[in-house]
């Protein structure tokens, strides 16, 4: 009897001890797409919602070995990036992926709480030679910053300006996306091939740890289900800003998205 494939991606990522951000919300967010979780684990780090005492970065031989193993068997939809770390570690990431990929590429540099994720001479390997391969690079404003020397990113101008130098670095497409900006609304610009689109949704009053995470896993779950990109923005746009509005909350004052909103809310009803 034929087994039916189910749709699979896969997370190139770091451990978030706190499960709000990293591999462990990559894996929630593909769940609640109905989409097969792979994981590639590039390190540990121990933090909480609102701090990183500390990471340990994997070998490339680890690297390279999980994504090589992973490929023997599954066919894989979409893969996602997030912490890489090192130059050895993207290094592996560019010698393992296989040909035609389709992958989301978050940039994950600085955290939330403001520690150092990404040393300077990966970023520039990150720029050179992972870059190229993205179907989607989705930075926030101060990764953009970062990415390109546009500093400091204050206007949507800025943020079109921004996106510009990126898909020049040979990305398919770029997203930068608006939670770090001033305005109420958070606006999303995507940049591709056809030209701009931009998305808005109402900034909310709190921040959210591991948000950037999950909208790229939300983007790389759409497009293991087949979604073209123009399609997974509005998409996911609408997933995060649900999972922010209904983000779960802690006596510490830190918060995670709630990728399973939806389900809690047909519970409810």
């Amino acid at each position: 009897m034929a087994i039916d494939p189910i749709p699979t991606a896969c997370t190139i990522a770091g451990s978030d001890s706190s499960a709000g951000a990293g591999i462990q919300a990559d894996l929630k967010v593909f769940s609640a797409y109905g989409v097969y979780g792979l994981t590639v684990i590039t390190a540990t780090t121990a933090q909480n919602t609102r701090r990183v005492a500390g990471s340990w970065i994997q070998s490339g031989d680890s690297v390279a070995a999980q994504i090589t193993t992973l490929c023997e068997e599954f066919t894989i939809g979409a893969w996602k990036t997030g912490m890489l770390g090192n130059v050895e570690v993207i290094d592996a990431v560019i010698d393992s992926l296989p040909d035609g990929a389709s992958l989301v590429l978050d940039p994950v540099i600085v955290s939330t709480s403001g520690h150092r994720l990404l040393s300077s001479d990966a970023l520039t390997l990150l720029i050179d030679g992972l870059v190229p391969l993205a179907t989607v690079v989705t930075p926030n404003i101060p990764e953009a910053e970062m990415i390109t020397g546009i500093s400091p990113i204050l206007s949507l101008e800025d943020v079109r300006e921004a996106a510009a130098v990126i898909r020049s670095l040979g990305a398919e497409a770029v997203i930068i996306k608006g939670g770090h900006g001033t305005d109420t609304e958070a606006t999303d610009i995507l940049l591709d091939s056809e030209g701009e689109v931009a998305l808005s949704r109402p900034r909310y009053p709190y921040e959210v740890h591991g948000s950037g995470c999950s909208f790229a896993s939300a983007i790389a779950a759409e497009i293991a289900l087949g979604a073209d990109l123009r399609s997974a923005f509005p998409d996911a746009k609408r997933f995060i800003d649900g999972a922010i509005r209904h983000a779960i909350r802690f006596d510490s004052g830190g918060a995670v998205p709630d990728p399973f909103w939806e389900m809690r809310r047909i519970e409810i009803d």
